[in-house]
C-alpha cells in the first residue's frame, strides 16, 4: 500500500501554527477522513519527511492523538491508527446516551446569552461545512461546548474521552452518508432552541434522538464491514 499524501488532506489555506499543531491537525484530518485507515502503521520518520518537520513534533502529535483515542501504541510495532470495532461503538453510545442528557439538562439551567451566542456561531459554521472530517471535528467541539456549560466536571471528563473516540466513527459514516450532515445541523438548531427556552426536558429528548440517529447512521454506513474505506482516499 502506497502511503497517502498527508498534505492533500489539509484544507486550502490551512494556517500553519507550531510544527506540533500542524502535524497533529494533519494526522487527525487524515484519520477522520479515512485517508489513514484503521491499522495503518504511523512511522515517525516517514511522517516527518512528508511534512518537512523533525520527528519531535511528530512524536508529540502521536501522543496527543493517542490520548484522544485515534491512535494506539502496540508493542513491537509502534503507533497505529485505531481500528473500528462496532461492539465498542455500541458501548460508546450507551455511555453517551446515559451521560449527555444529564449534562444538557444542567446546561439548560445554566446557559447564558453569551454561551448561546457562541454555540449558535459554531452551529452556523457547521452549516457551512461539507467536509466530513472538518464537520466531525466541529461537532465534537459543539457538544463539548454545551457540556462545559453544564459545569459537571466528572461527566465532562468521561464524555471527553468517549466523544474523542466516537469522532472517528462519525466522520467515516459521513463519507458514506453525507446527507447526515444536514440532518445533524437541523438537530443542533432544535437543541439550541430548547436551550434558549430553558426547556431541559425538550433539550434532553432532542439530544437522545440526535444520538440515536447518529448511531443508526454509522451502523447503516458500515453494515457488512468492519473498516470503512474513504471514497477519496489518496492511495
Amino acid at each position: 500500500m502506497t502511503a497517502p499524501d498527508l498534505r492533500s488532506t489539509l484544507p486550502v489555506g490551512q494556517t500553519r501554527l507550531t510544527a506540533h499543531e500542524f502535524v497533529h491537525d494533519t494526522l487527525r484530518r487524515a484519520i477522520l477522513s479515512g485517508s489513514l485507515p484503521g491499522g495503518a502503521h504511523l512511522v515517525q520518520a516517514d511522517i516527518a519527511s512528508q511534512l518537512s518537520v523533525s520527528t519531535t513534533p511528530v512524536r508529540e502529535a502521536l501522543r496527543d492523538l493517542a490520548a484522544e483515542g485515534l491512535v494506539v501504541f502496540r508493542a513491537h510495532i509502534g503507533a497505529v491508527v485505531r481500528e473500528l470495532d462496532f461492539e465498542e461503538l455500541a458501548e460508546l453510545y450507551d455511555i453517551r446516551k446515559a451521560l449527555e442528557p444529564l449534562a444538557i439538562q444542567r446546561a439548560a439551567a445554566r446557559i447564558t446569552p453569551d454561551d448561546l451566542a457562541a454555540a449558535t456561531a459554531l452551529a452556523k459554521a457547521m452549516e457551512q461545512e461539507s467536509d466530513p472530517a472538518a464537520w466531525a471535528t466541529l461537532n465534537r467541539t459543539f457538544h463539548g461546548m454545551l457540556e462545559e456549560v453544564s459545569q459537571a466536571s466528572f461527566i465532562q471528563s468521561v464524555l471527553k474521552s468517549v466523544q474523542d473516540i466516537a469522532a472517528i466513527y462519525v466522520a467515516h459514516s459521513l463519507i458514506r452518508e453525507p446527507e447526515r450532515i444536514s440532518a445533524g445541523n437541523r438537530e443542533h438548531r432544535a437543541l439550541l432552541a430548547a436551550l434558549s427556552r430553558g426547556d431541559s426536558d425538550a433539550a434532553s429528548s432532542i439530544l437522545v434522538d440526535h444520538l440515536d440517529a447518529t448511531l443508526q447512521s454509522v451502523l447503516r454506513a458500515h453494515s457488512g464491514d468492519q473498516q470503512p474505506t474513504a471514497s477519496s482516499a489518496p492511495f
